[in-house]
């Protein structure tokens, strides 16, 4: 449904290096919301364009910063726009489902919730998910005090609905793929409340070839621990 119901929600889509699929990701967005932006994060081929082209609002970063720093990105512009009050982060590779979105804004605007994160383990690991994913995410978040902290199962996630207290708190300053340790250590810090959301993870061989190696994995988990030493 577009119009009124969706008129005051941003998606957020960070991108690099996404000209393969970008184009479809923004229409099967835009086909139910009116406010996109994509941030392109300093691609080398012509990922901007095609997302403009599409019909979303793109911010561009002369080189490559990170996906913390897209998001960043992201969230400033869309909170800038008259009227921004809920906003989502979305996937630029084609995993995210947009159905899963419009379910997670139903539940927050219905609930006591500032955010929801989507959790691939609300249950059993998905079938498809290849075996390492299975094995690392539910890691990362065991080894996370803060997710620890909320019970989260998921917290890298990068599907995610927040309102508008969430979006003017946020200021990461983790770059990199850590930004989603930081995420969860931000919502700790201000007490904001959150829940987790059974969501779909469509892998492709597109989005697998984009995912990322066990290393990164390893420091997400230590740069997060990183910056909860360096806060106290």
């Amino acid at each position: 449904m577009r119009g009124n119901r969706y008129e005051d929600v941003w998606i957020v889509i960070p991108a690099f290096n996404e000209a393969t699929v970008i184009s479809d990701v923004v229409a099967d967005v835009l086909s139910v919301f009116d406010n996109v932006v994509c941030v392109d994060d300093g691609s080398r081929d012509d990922t901007a364009e095609r997302a403009w082209r599409s019909g979303a609002h793109v911010v561009r970063h002369p080189v490559n910063l990170g996906q913390g720093a897209a998001i960043q990105t992201g969230v400033e512009y869309a909170r800038s726009r008259p009227g921004a009050a809920i906003f989502a982060t979305f996937d630029a590779d084609g995993q995210h489902r947009v159905q899963d979105v419009m379910r997670m804004i139903d539940r927050l605007t219905k609930e006591d919730l500032d955010i929801l994160v989507g959790t691939r383990f609300a249950n059993e690991a998905p079938a498809d998910m290849p075996l390492l994913r299975r094995v690392l995410f539910p890691l990362i978040a065991k080894l996370s005090p803060a997710s620890r902290k909320l019970k989260l199962t998921d917290a890298h996630n990068g599907l995610r609905v927040f309102n508008r207290t969430v979006a003017d708190g946020l200021n990461l300053t983790m770059n990199g793929m850590a930004h989603a340790s930081e995420i969860i250590a931000v919502i700790v810090e201000n007490g904001w409340r959150v829940a987790e959301e059974p969501v779909e993870i469509l892998y492709t061989d597109y989005s697998m070839s984009k995912g990322q190696p066990l290393v990164n994995g390893v420091n997400i988990v230590f740069d997060g621990l990183l910056r909860r030493r360096m806060r106290r």
